[in-house]
């Protein structure tokens, strides 16, 4: 029996001020290949591949399994090869590729022919927000946000190639239960005014070069502030200046610091692993470029 293959990009969630709204694909992949099977078989390898459950309890069959009982159909058992290649537990949208690729297999599976943007709304329905699960399925960076049908509206963007992106990922784990819990349940009006303002001057400045709007754009008030604590060094990081520096923010619920910089500054990025080490710990540098289009599907391998 023949396997068929998709491969997720990493995300990062929320760009500083886009909270829940902007993501951004990046090219370091969750690589899955499955085929029918007569029992549930799951083979993990790669980064963390230890922190991958075998079980019926993984998230990938776990989201295929939910697809089809959303759709009323019976899932068929698989054979699922994980490769894993996205830190987890670090900010980086490993759940969220997981979940695209549990959408993705179940379409495949049980013969739905679902296109993209139907597989990003059920996405997007099981996550209960669109941010990293737009970018995984559409590529690039995204600004969603899910309508009054359920449906998501989503529009991509493209950095421009003057500028980069790496992402700074710490040696500790932050758990999204753990990050999301510190946040208020109401803001300020003062607050959400500085968010949208940011959020419009960030999208702004990225569509237009605008280079020294950057830093500005990238501030927020929504997540930042209260999650500062659990990241030893982050508040530091989001103030920086330097020359080619545009901007830090923390990638999705964190622990990891998306650093955006102008091409041919790239050493840069090493002051983020000079603030993490005088905080107590080590970090690696991740070199990624945004691709122009999220998952990619390959049948009869």
């Amino acid at each position: 029996m023949s396997w068929t293959e998709v491969r997720i990009p990493a995300t990062s969630a929320n760009l500083g001020p886009g909270f829940d709204a902007l993501g951004m694909a990046l090219s370091i992949y969750l690589e899955c290949r499955f085929r029918p099977a007569e029992r549930l078989v799951i083979h993990p390898t790669g980064r963390d591949a230890q922190m991958i459950s075998t079980g019926e309890d993984n998230l990938i069959w776990q989201t295929a399994f939910e697809v089809a009982q959303h759709a009323g159909r019976p899932m068929p058992f698989i054979e699922l090869e994980v490769n894993n290649d996205i830190p987890i537990g670090k900010g980086l949208g490993s759940s969220a590729a997981a979940l695209v690729a549990g959408v993705v297999i179940a379409d495949e599976a049980l013969g739905l022919a679902w296109d993209r943007h139907r597989i990003l709304d059920e996405a997007a329905r099981i996550e209960g927000h669109p941010d990293n699960v737009a970018a995984a399925v559409l590529g690039s960076i995204v600004a969603s946000a899910i309508d009054s049908e359920g449906i998501t509206r989503a529009v991509r963007m493209q950095l421009p190639a003057r500028y980069g992106v790496a992402v700074i990922v710490p040696d500790f784990i932050l758990p999204t239960s753990e990050a999301r819990a510190v946040l208020p349940t109401t803001y300020s009006r003062a607050d959400a005014v500085f968010n949208i303002q940011r959020s419009a001057l960030l999208i702004a400045a990225m569509l237009t070069q605008t280079t020294d709007a950057f830093h500005e754009g990238l501030m927020d008030r929504l997540h930042q502030p209260y999650r500062a604590p659990l990241v030893p060094g982050l508040s530091e990081m989001l103030e920086l200046r330097a020359e080619g520096l545009l901007g830090c923010a923390l990638s999705g619920a964190g622990p990891s610091v998306l650093v955006f910089y102008e091409r041919g500054h790239e050493e840069v990025c090493e002051l983020m692993q000079d603030i993490f080490r005088k905080n107590g710990h080590l970090s690696e540098i991740l070199w990624s470029h945004i691709p122009d289009h999220g998952y990619d599907l390959m049948r009869g391998l």
